[in-house]
């Protein structure tokens, strides 16, 4: 099993929900988050003052999938994801041990 961290734009995030739902992806975690990359973050003006935004809001979506799902959860998300543009995101991949769904004590890819 595999677990996906995916940092996206906000307004990205209903059309990334739909392509996993499509594939068959049924649960997934969101979080609201801040930072930059490449993207560094930009100057605005506020009652007549310029400021620097360092951190840029994005979403943080955490979803773990069998070991056979994975690239085509990779592609769904990068497929919706992408805007072209600077800052569309990152996907980490990371090996998950155990899974145990609290409710019915399944295991593994049962709980998924």
């Amino acid at each position: 099993m595999k677990k996906i961290v995916a940092i996206i734009k906000p307004f990205k995030l209903d059309e990334v929900r739909e392509a996993l739902s499509e594939i068959g992806v049924t649960g997934l975690t969101v979080t609201e988050v801040k930072g930059f990359g490449r993207q560094k973050g930009h100057t605005e003006l506020y009652r007549g003052a310029e400021y620097v935004v360092d951190f840029l809001p994005k979403v943080k979506l955490e979803i773990v999938v069998s070991d056979s799902g994975l690239d085509e959860a990779i592609e769904a998300i990068i497929k919706a994801a992408r805007t072209g543009k600077i800052g569309d995101g990152k996907i980490f991949v990371s090996s998950i041990e155990q899974v145990v769904r609290i409710r019915t004590g399944e295991l593994d890819e049962a709980a998924i």
